[in-house]
């Protein structure tokens, strides 16, 4: 999720353990407890693209990390603040939970989140909420900011944070609901249209749990589409992308470009460039898919041979035009609009 969701999150927690103790010490360190997973980024200029790929939401957000670094943290926060009642497993809790919930908020995410490194380096990914959804983020944040002004031992400074916990929770649960619901309304229309697949991803689109697009996969390729839980009707188009994997086969066995591989899950097309190939990341989807069944991929890895005969990798910025129309559009879609 972004930053400041992961700060809210972590307030709320931190809060939750040592809120009587600390007061809005609790919140703050809280809120820096569910940053610090995502400071991996600060390794980014020391790395390759794939390095980075391969590195971001992997040590930081494990549950090794958590079990190792909380106590440490715990033990020095715990030392320069006696004076406070919060003990040593007060501490270390804030920021083992601080941790867990950053990490395991990312994994509803699409990007997938290596929970379980270094065991092994597999993205757990639900796909259930966009990495940035206001309906999630706005009244928790608002409870959140409501806590820090009562007092630490007051009924109504608890009743705020678990107001937001349980409002967030809820939305959580509801985006499951609705993943589910467009699944079957997915499967259907695949049903109805004699399309055969292997396996399928359903995700969340941009800032909402009410348009769902998946990507299925099949021995040819991929198709793709999109459903609102508020569409009239399940008259589902699908578009089809040629897999063509067979274009990497001369540089199968690169360890940069499995790994790449491994990151997509799977899910990725490969396009010819004018120097060397792209690799479409179709976990995250196309931009304008839902306007035009056609748009740019959010993710795209450029790949060629140097001068030395060495793979090189470049990730494409694509980015559309987002102004009042474009809004106006994508509302209307998400609120069953074709």
């Amino acid at each position: 999720m972004d930053s400041l969701t992961q700060i809210v999150l972590g307030a709320a927690v931190g809060e939750a353990v040592a809120g009587k103790k600390l007061g809005n010490k609790a919140l703050l360190w809280g809120a820096i407890a569910g940053t610090i997973p995502d400071l991996d980024v600060l390794a980014n200029p020391l790395l390759d693209m794939v390095e980075q790929l391969s590195f971001h939401r992997s040590i930081t957000h494990s549950f090794l990390f958590a079990l190792l670094v909380s106590p440490l943290l715990g033990g020095v926060l715990w030392r320069f603040n006696q004076k406070e009642d919060a003990t040593f497993r007060d501490w270390s809790l804030l920021f083992f939970l601080g941790f867990t919930t950053h990490a395991i908020l990312d994994s509803f995410t699409t990007w997938g989140t290596q929970l379980l490194w270094p065991f092994t380096n597999y993205g757990v990914a639900f796909y259930n909420i966009f990495v940035i959804d206001p309906l999630y983020t706005l009244p928790f944040l608002i409870c959140v900011v409501a806590v820090a002004f009562y007092d630490r031992r007051s009924r109504e400074r608890k009743i705020w944070n678990r107001v937001g916990l349980i409002i967030s929770s809820l939305y959580l649960a509801f985006s499951f609901a609705a993943q589910a619901y467009a699944k079957t309304a997915f499967e259907q229309g695949m049903k109805q249209q004699d399309i055969a697949y292997r396996s399928h991803i359903v995700k969340a689109t941009p800032l909402n749990t009410l348009l769902w697009s998946i990507t299925a996969e099949t021995e040819e390729g991929f198709y793709t589409g999109f459903y609102s839980i508020l569409d009239p009707d399940k008259n589902i188009p699908f578009n089809f992308e040629p897999h063509q994997a067979h274009l990497l086969e001369p540089y199968r066995g690169d360890q940069k470009l499995e790994r790449l591989l491994d990151i997509t899950k799977g899910y990725y097309v490969v396009e010819k460039a004018d120097r060397g190939y792209y690799i479409n990341d179709l976990r995250f989807g196309q931009f304008d898919g839902w306007r035009e069944g056609k748009g740019h991929y959010v993710f795209v890895y450029h790949m060629w041979t140097s001068d030395e005969g060495t793979l090189q990798f470049e990730e494409i910025n694509n980015r559309p035009k987002i102004d009042s129309a474009y809004l106006q559009s994508y509302l209307n879609r998400i609120l069953g609009g074709k």
